[in-house]
C-alpha cells in the first residue's frame, strides 16, 4: 500500500498475542504516519497491546528536541514539530535521550507481563544512528560526522544497557529470553564503516545491504556457539518471522506463506546451514545516484554463493562470487554467461511481480 502497512497483513505480534504473549512496540515505526499522512492506523491495530513511537508512527510518541554546543538549552530545535497531530500522548525530549525513554517504557511492560505470568514480545527500535546525528552536547567532540555517529552509538549502547541488565539480572528472564540486535542497512558514508564490503546505505552492494545480527539467549542456544561468530550462514531479515514462530511454538496464520524460511537452528547456534531460497533486492526509486556514484544498479539477487546486480531491464549485469570475493571487486559476468542469464531472468521476473514504488519521487537528503 502507498501510505501504510495493510493492517490485515500477517504480523508477528498478532500471532504471538493470539498465542498468549504480551506484545509491545517501543521505537521507530515508519510503516504508516508521518509528514502529511495523519490518517494511518494506530500501531496497536497491528497486534500490539502497547506502543510508544517517534514522529514516524501513530499513537503515543516521544518527539525529538535538538541541541548544539553553545545553543540556549531553553530554546532547542524541534524535528517535525507538527507530528503532535499523529495521535494523543506526544512528549518532547532531547533527541539523545529518546532511546532511554523507550527503555523506560519497555521495562515496566516486561515487569507487568511477568507479574501476569505471561511471555512477552517487544520491538525496541531506536533510530539514534540514523542521520542527522544528535549526541549529548558534551559528546560532540570535533563535530565531524564520524565523531557524532560514534557518540550517538555510544550513548544508545549505554541506554540499551539498562534494559539488557534488567533481563540479565533476573534469573527467570535471563534463562528464557531471546534478545536480537540488528540493523536494516549498511552505514552512511563518513559515519559508519562496512569493513571489507563495498558500498554504503542506499547501495545494493554488500556494504549497503549486509548488516550484523546478534543473538543473545545463553540458556536457549547451543553452548558451543556462545560467544562465537557465524560467518557462513546466509540468513535474511525476512527469515526472522517464521524462525521466531518456530522457536516460540506459535502457529503460522492460516493461509499465509512467508517469503522467509524457518531457520531456528541457525539462529540458536545449532547449525551453520543457510536459507535455500534466493534473496531479491530492489533499490529505493529516488536513489539511482548517491554518494557520488551515478547510475547505481537497480536490482540484485543472492543465490548461493553468487550475487548478481543489474538494471531494471536486466542490462549492465555484474556477477560476483561472494565465497571468494566478498568485497565485490571482480566482475565475473563475462566468465559465466549461463549464470548471468539465469539470475537476470529470476530477478527481473521478481521485479515485475512487485507493485510499482508508490508516492512522489522526492529528492532524498541524508
Amino acid at each position: 500500500m502507498a501510505q501504510w502497512l495493510d493492517p490485515k497483513a500477517p504480523m508477528l505480534a498478532r500471532s504471538l498475542r493470539k498465542a498468549g504473549y504480551a506484545t509491545g512496540h517501543f521505537g521507530k515505526w515508519h510503516m504508516g504516519g508521518q509528514r502529511n499522512v495523519d490518517y494511518a492506523p494506530a500501531i496497536t491495530e497491528y497486534g500490539f497491546d502497547q506502543s510508544l513511537t517517534n514522529f514516524e508512527g501513530m499513537g503515543p510518541k516521544l518527539l525529538p528536541l535538538t541541541l548544539k554546543p553553545g545553543q540556549d538549552s531553553k530554546n532547542p530545535g524541534r524535528i517535525w514539530e507538527h507530528a503532535t497531530r499523529l495521535g494523543e500522548g506526544a512528549r518532547w525530549m532531547q533527541r539523545s535521550k529518546i532511546t532511554e525513554g523507550f527503555v523506560d517504557a519497555a521495562i515496566p511492560f516486561i515487569q507487568k507481563a511477568k507479574q501476569a505470568n505471561k511471555p512477552f514480545y517487544i520491538n525496541l527500535w531506536p533510530d539514534d544512528v540514523h542521520g542527522p546525528f544528535w549526541p549529548p552536547v558534551d559528546k560532540w567532540g570535533d563535530g565531524s560526522k564520524r565523531r557524532l555517529f560514534l557518540s550517538v552509538l555510544e550513548t544508545m549502547d549505554q541506554q540499551l544497557g539498562k534494559l539488557f541488565e534488567h533481563v540479565r539480572n533476573d534469573p527467570d528472564l535471563a534463562d528464557n529470553t531471546l534478545i536480537l540486535a540488528c540493523s536494516d542497512n549498511g552505514p552512511a558514508q563518513g559515519a559508519g564503516v562496512a569493513g571489507a564490503f563495498r558500498g554504503y546505505k542506499t547501495h545494493l552492494f554488500e556494504g549497503g545491504i549486509r548488516s550484523s545480527l546478534v543473538a543473545w539467549a545463553p540458556k536457549l542456544m547451543a553452548q558451543k556457539a556462545l560467544g562465537t561468530i557465524n560467518k557462513k550462514s546466509v540468513f535474511s531479515a525476512i527469515d526472522l518471522v517464521p524462525t521466531l514462530l518456530k522457536i516460540t511454538g506459535t502457529k503460522v496464520p492460516k493461509g499465509v506463506k512467508f517469503d522467509g524460511e524457518p531457520l531456528q537452528d541457525i539462529l540458536l547456534g545449532k547449525s551453520m546451514a543457510s536459507r535455500k531460497q534466493d534473496i531479491f533486492f530492489r533499490r529505493p526509486p529516488d536513489r539511482d545516484s548517491f554518494y557520488g556514484v551515478n547510475d547505481l544498479p537497480d536490482l540484485a539477487i543472492r543465490s548461493g554463493k553468487w550475487k548478481l546486480l543489474c538494471e531494471y531491464d536486466g542490462s549492465d549485469a555484474l556477477l560476483y562470487d561472494l565465497a571468494m570475493d566478498r568485497g565485490e571487486q571482480k566482475n565475473l559476468a563475462q566468465n559465466h554467461p549461463k549464470i548471468v542469464k539465469e539470475l537476470t531472468e529470476k530477478v527481473t521476473a521478481w521485479h515485475k511481480t512487485m507493485r510499482p514504488d508508490n508516492g512522489p519521487q522526492m529528492k532524498y537528503k541524508n
